[in-house]
């Protein structure tokens, strides 16, 4: 397992947006797919958008399609998701992940061997 730090988050309105970063080790990164999951109260923890390091090559949940973009920031090597258009149903924790580096991306929780923490994001009507 590796150590997954992230930050970002907090409270926003509908149709705003909201930016969430997870830190890793470069050596982390260039090996592992890395992926955002999230969980709202009462519900099982879901796939969001994953990345695969190398390639850049990307892939998100048709519930946030158009609206979330997966990226990786170089300088600060770090991935991002950047929020946009959000909606009261997007309100959860939000997990970064990393699992072995398959692609098409694992969407489920046993895909990914390594988790953050967790950051809260509340979208208000």
């Amino acid at each position: 397992q590796v150590q997954l730090e992230e930050s970002g988050g907090g409270l926003a309105q509908a149709g705003g947006s909201l930016r969430l970063s997870c830190a890793a080790s470069e050596r982390t990164f260039s090996s592992s797919v890395m992926a955002w999951f999230r969980q709202a109260p009462g519900k099982e923890r879901e796939f969001v958008a994953a990345i695969k390091w190398g390639r850049l090559d990307t892939y998100s949940a048709d519930s946030v399609k158009g609206r979330f973009t997966i990226f990786r920031n170089n300088a600060k090597n770090t991935m991002v998701l950047q929020m946009n258009r959000l909606k009261p149903e997007d309100t959860a924790v939000y997990y970064c992940a990393a699992g072995p580096g398959v692609w098409p991306p694992r969407v489920v929780v046993t895909g990914y061997d390594s988790w953050g923490q967790g950051t809260q994001v509340t979208v208000s009507s």
